[in-house]
């Protein structure tokens, strides 16, 4: 029990870490001049994914890679059928037109990493071409949304909008830092606890460490996304709610894993390639009717969702 405490412990700090980093990067990011457009696009898709680049770059250096690989496919998964089957469950959703190209960037990295795994472990080689792909991604999302921004006449995104609710242009210099060091201090110390508690629960318990990472771990740090789909599904930001998953799973493959891979080689399990990865990789493409042919994410099909969530961790843990 001790270490399920602990686990929870380091997952707590870990999303309070993650919160106050982002709120402290948006903030100092503003406040020295830089658009809120290339904010949105880095500092938060950076900052919420960062409980996840922790918990991958910690997993590797203490030798249980599994956790790493099993927390960004088994989060790619929960960010699909979990995130967004519970919000539409309870508010339902719509999907805009926005998220299209996004998407195909997520299905492209999701092919690409799938690739990447079938070929042998996941080295800095395969790290540099994850992240040089999230890089061209990025610069292209970039120029395409100043380019909406001009049409518009400069005005804000639903995205953007999100994004600056963490800005508060009279926050003190003072409390910016203090932002940034309690997120800066406090992720390293929630991803030790909640790496080091996980490989213990999964040795008393006979659990492989992927197995640990595609549950418990990858449920723990898909919370962010969680609180931010369902502000999102109140407020009836659809493309917001659907945009951050999508923009959170290219993140997970290419940011995460290719950074990880630079610290130190992640072999791939057998298991993942064996089923998860496809798991994951059809969770991916169930989104497609929603955002080609603008289906709405009703109360159906939100249960179906979590159903289907549900039956694949019984499946994992029987």
């Amino acid at each position: 029990m001790d270490e399920f405490f602990l686990a929870g412990l380091g997952l707590i700090i870990l999303l309070l870490a993650g919160d106050v980093l982002v709120k402290g990067a948006v903030n100092l990011s503003l406040r020295l001049g830089i658009p809120a457009l290339i904010v949105s696009l880095t500092v938060v898709a950076f900052g919420t994914s960062a409980p996840e680049l922790l918990i991958s770059i910690k997993s590797v250096l203490d030798g249980v890679p599994g956790l790493a690989l099993g927390n960004v496919v088994g989060s790619n998964t929960a960010n699909v059928l979990l995130i967004l089957g519970v919000p539409a469950l309870v508010f339902g959703l719509s999907a805009g037109s926005d998220t299209r190209r996004t998407y195909l960037f997520m299905i492209g990295g999701s092919l690409l990493f799938t690739l990447l795994a079938f070929t042998g472990p996941f080295t800095w080689v395969s790290g540099l071409v994850l992240l040089a792909v999230l890089g061209a991604i990025l610069f292209d999302a970039a120029r395409s949304a100043q380019a909406h921004r001009r049409a518009a006449n400069g005005a804000p995104s639903p995205e953007e909008e999100e994004a600056l609710e963490e800005a508060d242009p009279d926050m003190p210099w003072w409390k910016i830092g203090l932002f940034l060091a309690l997120g800066l201090v406090g992720l390293p110390i929630g991803a030790d606890l909640l790496v080091d508690s996980s490989v213990a629960i999964a040795r008393v318990y006979g659990v492989s460490d992927t197995v640990i990472g595609l549950t418990l771990v990858a449920i723990g740090t898909s919370l962010p996304e969680l609180a931010t789909t369902v502000m999102a599904a109140l407020r009836r930001h659809s493309d917001v709610a659907l945009g951050n998953v999508i923009g959170s799973n290219m993140f997970n493959l290419l940011g995460i894993i290719g950074v990880a891979a630079l610290v130190g080689p992640i072999p791939v399990d057998p298991e993942i390639l064996h089923f998860d990865i496809w798991v994951m990789l059809a969770a991916s493409l169930v989104l497609a009717p929603f955002v080609f042919l603008r289906w709405s994410m009703g109360r159906i099909v939100g249960l179906v969702f979590t159903a289907l969530y549900v039956a694949y961790l019984l499946l994992l843990l029987a």
